[in-house]
């Protein structure tokens, strides 16, 4: 299953800018906030997320909240995603890819998940 998600960077920035760290503390667990440097990564954060959701078939909602889904960085940098064993064990998922890029004024990120 795929998921694809795009985000205006300048939209995150204008709720980290209005909210602060609250609007970050909405999608993203402590650990995830410190990996954030601006609204670029906050961005591509979110977006992928959305994109797991999708691909899951659910969407951001009861059956999958933003907690569910955790990221975090290899040693080299690269995104890595990972998700709560609610989610693993309701919907027989086995593995998560993420990929996220940003051009301009986006963020986009693309998910792919794996069931057993």
């Amino acid at each position: 299953m795929i998921g694809i998600d795009l985000i205006k960077i300048d939209r995150m920035a204008r709720l980290m800018e209005k909210f602060g760290n609250k609007a970050l503390q909405r999608f993203l667990s402590d650990d995830e906030i410190l990996l954030i440097k601006s609204p670029r990564n906050a961005a591509g954060f979110w977006a992928a997320k959305e994109a797991f959701s999708k691909a899951l078939g659910t969407g951001i909602g009861s059956q999958c909240g933003f907690h569910d889904i955790t990221l975090s960085k290899n040693d080299r940098g690269a995104p890595k995603l990972a998700f709560s064993d609610k989610l693993k064990d309701e919907f027989k998922l086995k593995e998560a890819a993420l990929s996220i890029t940003h051009d301009g004024e986006y963020a986009i990120a693309v998910v792919t998940i794996n069931k057993s």
